[in-house]
């Protein structure tokens, strides 16, 4: 009996489908309410399954959102750090300008520092070798450059003039194995020689005994022997081991294009010698 049932279905299959479409038609037309009724019903019923469907989809994107919270979190952490850093280094200078300002305020009758003056310059050539550290710039005596004086950049003392031409001048660099800068160090002001070694850093010489020096201790110019002012950034205390005090500058040596050469207008404090010889004809 199944037989003949299922040849007349596959005979009239496409006559019947043709039918339940026209019906349809006609039943909308006919009763939009119905429909709209049967549709209501039909999305009810399938809305708990798109949900659950849905759900993975949004736990997904929650989990990718808490991701990308984390990795900004992360960042403004590491910017936080880096502040917190600069500060600190700012916080130590501040507390270094105090205690020199303490000193000062306990003098009755200082003298006030001299003027200054200063020459911007480009680097044009780096004249640094196995055994010297040094750097040419474009500026010489027609442009009021003078030997001894400073070279600095936005970052702190770089050298001092060691030559000078008509229009150019060699400056000795603070890291070189000749160069001699007298220091002071930490909020305690110890004194010292930063020297030279014709590495990136320096090391400390001649400190005291009962010094105490940290790392990350501040190193600015003492203004002893008259060359160089006080107060001029130098670097940090960077390693303090068997071998001495190292000093890392704060100079991004890799990357020096212009200078400052600044005449502190400190005349007459290292006079050169004089020839006894040449005296005496003068008179």
């Amino acid at each position: 009996m199944a037989t003949p049932l299922k040849a007349w279905a596959q005979r009239f299959a496409f006559v019947l489908l043709i039918g339940a479409a026209f019906g349809l038609m006609m039943l909308t037309k006919a009763d939009t309410l119905v429909v709209e009724r049967a549709r209501v019903a039909v999305n009810d019923a399938v809305a708990p399954i798109l949900d659950a469907v849905a759900e993975p989809v949004s736990t997904v994107n929650h989990v990718i959102q808490g991701a990308r919270g984390v990795a900004r979190l992360q960042q403004t952490n590491t910017n936080l750090r880096a502040e917190i850093e600069r500060l600190s280094h700012w916080q130590q200078v501040a507390r270094e300008v105090e205690a020199e300002n303490a000193s000062l305020r306990a003098l009755l009758n200082f003298t006030p520092e001299p003027g200054k003056r200063f020459v911007a310059a480009r680097v044009i050539g780096d004249q640094g070798s196995a055994f010297t550290r040094a750097v040419l710039v474009n500026a010489g005596s027609a442009d009021g450059v003078a030997k001894g004086q400073a070279a600095v950049s936005g970052d702190g003392l770089v050298g001092r003039v060691a030559e000078v031409g008509h229009r150019s001048a060699r400056i000795l660099l603070i890291t070189d194995i000749n160069s001699r800068i007298p220091v002071v160090v930490g909020p305690r002001r110890d004194r010292a020689v930063l020297a030279g070694d014709n590495s990136l850093e320096g090391s400390l010489l001649y400190l005291a005994s009962d010094t105490t020096v940290r790392v990350g201790d501040q190193v600015t110019t003492s203004g002893q022997g008259g060359v160089l002012p006080v107060g001029l950034s130098v670097g940090v205390v960077s390693a303090i081991d068997e071998k001495g005090v190292r000093v890392r500058s704060m100079v991004d040596w890799a990357h020096l294009e212009f200078l400052r050469i600044v005449d502190y207008e400190m005349p007459g404090l290292l006079a050169p010698l004089r020839d006894p010889g040449a005296a005496a004809d003068s008179r």
